[in-house]
């Protein structure tokens, strides 16, 4: 330790001893999450309790007295709310992040926001996997479920290749943004600017918003460093594709069998992920570029205008960045970050919103309708009317959650815009985490509806009401038929 001149920094061989118990707790997770099929509960219910262990777990440790610079500990609501924040990867907060919280502080949000992009069960499954001989069926169904895998014989498989996938696209995210931050930011040390980058790609590939600058990316040294720009967006682009449709596209094995093998094509479930998001991202850098050009992209150069406006429409996916004053956009700017957010990332990602293939299928069935179609085709494949009614159910209580938070958010905050309130109950449920800066003033009661916001829609509106619903729901998975994700709870059957 000495050679690396870490001798006299007590610290280090704190957070190392922290970094070990955080370690062996997740290893003794994985070890319990073997007796799953013991317990009588059905996998929904168990992916949502995870979450609860997780976020509550989370807000146990912020307010210890070390996760804090005053060494006084984060106060319940706080610690609850930032837990929940990093845990559903949204990014909202109610403390400075750079400011409030220590060097131990900022290592479990890193945690928090790694286990809650892929989920504390995905973890404990895939470490299970290595002392286990086989998963039983609710691991394997919790996994088939939640990353849209064909069947249960390959969730294992894909899995593995997601959290070794995952690792390797923050791990080259780091070393990016490790050498770009070293560019724009003077660092006390190798080891903050190297914290700096894991903590940034970790953040932006799980797509959580969260920034060791109080200012996010709108901090005045690294606000026109559209390289660092570029390469933030490129991790949140990955991290709100789906993981399927990451390994279905980019996977070494599926190019090299395309290659052979002409006539075969990318999944559905993968077009419709890419393409929308191509789509939504075009347009809303064109809408961002045409509404603020005279405004906060007013004196930038050309490219700083074009860099800008894409980024702005990346972040929206449920990043929760920002290299702008959001407090500065024009309302209808904010009209269309809302429109961009409720629509949120790809299925199976790390992203929230209603999901792009739950939007594609609604935008088919309305453009069907006006040309007068019976029936409804999407790129040469016939679309069930079943996944159309579960496409209209997740709109209907996606926004009637959203509208009823915003209606108490109005009731207890008379004196804020309503336009800023909408926004931001928008970016909590669809847990993207952009702010016009009104989350820390917000009274306890609608940081209540705030919390309770960003956890409904990180598991899913539709996963919720399976939960809640009096009669059990069927959530095995019958292998002789072909599924595709399509959505919060919507599959695709042919």
């Amino acid at each position: 330790m000495g050679a690396l001149g870490l001798g006299e920094n007590m610290h280090v061989y704190e957070l190392l001893l922290l970094f070990f118990l955080l370690a062996l707790l997740i290893f003794q997770i994985a070890k319990a999450s073997t007796f799953l099929d013991k317990i009588t509960i059905e996998p929904s219910s168990l992916f949502i309790l995870s979450f609860v262990i997780l976020i509550l777990a989370g807000a146990g440790l912020l307010m210890l007295p070390e996760m804090t610079t005053d060494r006084m500990g984060t106060p319940f609501l706080s610690a609850l709310f930032t837990s929940t924040s990093a845990s559903c990867v949204t990014g909202l907060i109610v403390v400075d992040t750079a400011t409030y919280f220590s060097l131990k502080g900022k290592i479990i949000i890193i945690f928090l926001m790694q286990l809650g992009g892929l989920s504390i069960i995905s973890f404990a499954t895939f470490f299970a996997s290595f002392f286990t001989k086989g998963l039983g069926v609710k691991h394997t169904t919790l996994m088939a479920d939640y990353y849209s895998s064909d069947s249960i014989l390959t969730a294992k498989s894909l899995l593995r290749q997601i959290v070794i996938l995952s690792f390797i696209i923050e791990g080259a995210g780091v070393i990016i943004l490790f050498i770009q931050f070293g560019n724009y930011v003077e660092f006390k040390s190798f080891w903050s600017q190297l914290f700096c980058a894991v903590f940034h790609s970790v953040s932006a590939f799980n797509n959580a918003g969260f920034s060791t600058f109080t200012n996010n990316l709108y901090e005045e040294c690294i606000r026109q460093s559209y390289d660092l720009h570029l390469t933030i967006a490129t991790l949140i682009f990955f991290g709100s594709l789906g993981f399927s449709t990451i390994q279905d596209v980019f996977s070494y094995s599926f190019i090299k069998e395309r290659s052979k093998l002409k006539w075969k094509k990318i999944k559905l479930a993968s077009a419709i992920s890419l393409y929308s998001s191509f789509w939504l991202i075009g347009l809303g850098a064109l809408g961002f570029w045409f509404f603020e050009n005279h405004h906060t992209l007013e004196g930038l150069s050309n490219v700083g205008k074009v860099v800008s406006s894409i980024f702005q429409a990346v972040t929206p996916r449920t990043a929760g960045f920002n290299s702008v004053d959001y407090s500065l956009l024009s309302n209808t700017t904010i009209i269309l970050t809302i429109f961009l957010m409720f629509i949120g990332a790809s299925s199976g990602s790390t992203g929230g919103g209603i999901k792009t293939s739950t939007f594609t299928l609604l935008f088919v069935s309305a453009w069907a309708t006006i040309r007068g179609k019976k029936n409804i085709e999407l790129m040469h494949y016939s679309i069930a009317w079943d996944l159309l009614n579960k496409a209209f159910t997740i709109l209907l209580f996606s926004g009637t959650f959203c509208l009823a938070s915003w209606l108490a958010l109005v009731y207890f905050e008379p004196h804020i815009d309503p336009i800023k309130l909408t926004f931001e109950e928008v970016s909590a449920f669809c847990t993207v985490g952009l702010s016009t800066g009104i989350t820390a003033g917000l009274s306890t009661v609608s940081k209540t509806v705030l919390i309770v916001s960003m956890f409904v829609g990180r598991v899913g509106t539709l996963t919720l009401a399976f939960v809640l619903r009096p009669a059990p729901i069927l959530h095995a998975i019958n292998i002789q038929q072909h599924i595709s994700w399509l959505g919060n709870g919507v599959y695709s059957y042919s």
